[in-house]
């Protein structure tokens, strides 16, 4: 399976995120999975990278030329996909993509998964969307999206693929769920 990871290009304050980034990779890397991510050496995704090739597994970068330019791309990847812009990249990452995962990040990493969760809420994808929830940091995305859900603007049906992991484990046991039923 392609998982389609969103994370930061920054390293942020907690080093167990770092750790959990870390240990994301070393399961993508040796489970025989791949990593489809923003292609960046930098901050967390430069630390899920590492994880992923050292670890044997093949890692799929897809990068903006504007980033490109500024020499921010992994060294080491198994293929470096290089897009117009941000809207484009995004759209490239969603197409390899078949699980998503989106671990403590920005704005960026915000505005990625919420895309989706979107289109899977349309039915447009059929594929987890995971948040992993480290230390509770997307306690508050997921109290939004019950109140949404309790002010009728959404319901248990449109967010059956939204997912909140609180460890790497939970991350495996709904991929593992997933990759059995299209198997």
């Amino acid at each position: 399976m392609n998982i389609t990871v969103y994370l930061g290009s920054g390293m942020g304050n907690d080093n167990s995120i770092k750790d959990a980034v870390r240990q994301l990779g070393e399961w993508i890397g040796t489970s025989g999975n791949t990593l489809v991510y923003g292609g960046s050496k930098i901050g967390l995704m430069g630390v899920l990278a590492e994880a992923v090739i050292t670890n044997g597994g093949e890692a799929i970068g897809v990068e903006p030329q504007f980033l490109v330019d500024r020499v921010l791309q992994y060294e080491n990847l198994s293929e470096l996909i290089v897009t117009e812009d941000m809207s484009q990249r995004k759209v490239k990452m969603i197409e390899l993509g078949d699980v998503f995962v989106a671990v403590p990040g920005g704005t960026g990493t915000l505005e990625e998964i919420t895309e989706i969760m979107s289109q899977t809420a349309l039915g447009l994808i059929d594929a987890p969307c995971i948040v992993y929830n480290h230390n509770k940091y997307y306690d508050d995305l997921k109290r939004q999206l019950d109140k949404m859900v309790d002010y009728d603007f959404s319901d248990a049906g449109r967010q059956k693929n939204i997912h909140f992991a609180n460890s790497i484990e939970q991350i495996k046991d709904i991929a593992a769920e997933f990759g059995q039923q299209k198997g």
